[in-house]
């Protein structure tokens, strides 16, 4: 699961893989069972992560239409002073020679968070 030579996508409980490059954790709490060691992860970034009360909202009802404004919610919460702290941190990781794998716990990737950091890494990367 990837989405670009710079920036890559894994979950934690796959293995580390030689080309993953830095492996940033972008969920706020630490993936159930896994070990530190074994889920190899160079930073842990909270502070990308949707607010408390995105995700609770967003996990109520799990819909496709909620999906979608959850999306331009995060957007939106992406552009606050501690979101674009963090992905400040990620752009400057992938230019410093990047791969740049950010790894979740998530089950369902492409209707989490971790889509849309990617969207919004790659578009702050093609724009500065």
């Amino acid at each position: 699961m990837g989405s670009s030579d710079e920036v890559r996508v894994r979950r934690v409980y796959e293995p580390k893989e030689a080309g993953d490059g830095t492996r940033v954790l972008v969920d706020r709490l630490w993936p159930r069972g896994e070990s530190k060691e074994r889920a190899a992860i160079d930073r842990w970034l909270k502070d990308i992560t949707p607010s408390d009360e995105l995700r609770a909202w967003y996990h109520e009802d799990r819909t496709a239409i909620r999906y979608d404004e959850f999306v331009d919610r995060y957007r939106a919460e992406l552009a606050d002073p501690v979101h674009t702290a963090a992905v400040r941190e990620l752009v400057e990781l992938v230019r410093e020679g990047g791969p740049v794998t950010l790894v979740t716990a998530v089950k369902d990737v492409p209707h989490s968070h971790v889509p849309v950091i990617v969207d919004h890494l790659e578009h702050e990367l093609r724009r500065r």
